[in-house]
């Protein structure tokens, strides 16, 4: 993310580089066989909702220590690799579909290849899951024959979308020590914090049947460049792929984990959607945490939210931008707290259960 004291600026930089999008075609073994092509998204149907038992709980806390024990997430890391898997498998086995987009981004004559990730949660009982609960190797056999030959497709309905960052910072530029400013990041905060509150939404949507779709999406690329050119890059990507006539909103996680956590409305969000940010800041007072999201505008951010809001979609980023750790190495997980998490998880859960949220986007 960018604060717009230091960068304004959403465009592609054509100098800097260019992206290629290309479409995901493999096979997961958590995943029921069958991948098409949907507006440059591959959609695979997921067998989390045949699971003879229900999946084994973890919640963020236990999240964010997995992706730190990976060290530094940057694509073309190691560790960047490794969370891409382990996302897919996570969402393989809790949701209804697993979504993934392949893109390559071009930089100094390198193709950098990158990867978003989501996972879709569709309300009530399936026809496939009453199946599951008959013969689950059955229903498992009949949804992989069902979408070898029929497409996998988006709902009908509009979904609420869930989004946050999963990639780290490849340079540590606002590090103190200008010895290790061109050192990659652990990026417990930033990058780990909202990942790991999305896979604990995933654990509960995978129980509890949200009243309309959801959908969690793992953007690639926030915080691979300089500037705002060559940053957001999955998120753009993304946006650029769904129809914005089926999203009811966006709700962007960043930077939720800080130990001292004090979330204010960001700006460009109260700007441009504030009934939206008023409906999810009143769930959270509701929970008793009005003294951590402050009904008062302290930073306008440039962050993953912006290209869904400039493509018309009601967008918000939910972050803590008052971090002194913010691009430094020194963003680990002692900086964060599982109170933390837990308090934007169930802000989260109210604004997708509670009811305020889906009043705004009811059919009137």
């Amino acid at each position: 993310m960018f604060n717009t004291l230091n960068a304004m600026v959403l465009a592609v930089d054509a100098a800097e580089g260019a992206m290629a999008c290309e479409v995901f075609a493999m096979k997961f073994p958590s995943l029921a066989l069958a991948a098409v092509l949907t507006l440059a998204l591959a959609i695979f149907a997921a067998p989390g909702w045949a699971a003879q038992e229900a999946p084994t709980p973890r919640d963020a806390w236990w999240y964010l220590e997995y992706q730190v024990s990976l060290g530094p997430r940057n694509p073309g890391s190691d560790g960047h690799s490794r969370l891409i898997r382990f996302l897919q498998e996570e969402l393989g086995r809790l949701a209804d579909r697993v979504l993934v987009q392949d893109f390559t981004y071009f930089h100094d004559g390198a193709a950098i290849p990158m990867r978003n990730v989501a996972g879709l949660f569709l309300p009530g009982p399936t026809a496939d899951a009453a199946e599951a609960q008959t013969d689950t190797a059955t229903a498992v056999a009949a949804a992989a024959a069902r979408t070898s030959s029929q497409p996998t497709a988006l709902p009908s309905a509009p979904y609420m979308l869930i989004g946050a960052h999963f990639d780290t910072r490849p340079m540590a530029d606002w590090d103190p020590d200008p010895l290790k400013r061109s050192m990659p990041i652990t990026g417990a905060n930033d990058g780990g914090s909202g990942v790991a509150v999305l896979l604990e939404l995933a654990g509960v949507l995978a129980t509890r049947r949200p009243p309309f779709p959801v959908m969690l999406a793992f953007f690639d690329g926030e915080d691979f460049g300089t500037s705002t050119s060559t940053m957001f890059l999955g998120s753009r990507q993304f946006a650029a792929a769904i129809n914005p006539a089926d999203v009811m909103c966006m709700i962007l996680l960043d930077m939720v984990g800080d130990a001292d956590l004090t979330i204010y409305e960001e700006g460009y969000s109260v700007s441009r959607h504030p009934d939206l940010v008023s409906a999810i800041w009143e769930g959270a007072a509701a929970l008793g945490h009005a003294s951590v999201f402050r009904e008062n505008v302290r930073h306008y951010v440039v962050d993953d939210h912006i290209p869904f809001m400039e493509r018309g979609i009601p967008s918000i980023d939910i972050i803590d931008f008052d971090y002194p750790y913010w691009h430094t190495t020194a963003d680990t997980i002692d900086k964060c707290s599982p109170d933390s998490l837990r308090i934007v998880r169930d802000v989260i859960i109210e604004a997708i259960f509670g009811g305020r949220v889906a009043a705004l986007y009811a059919p009137r």
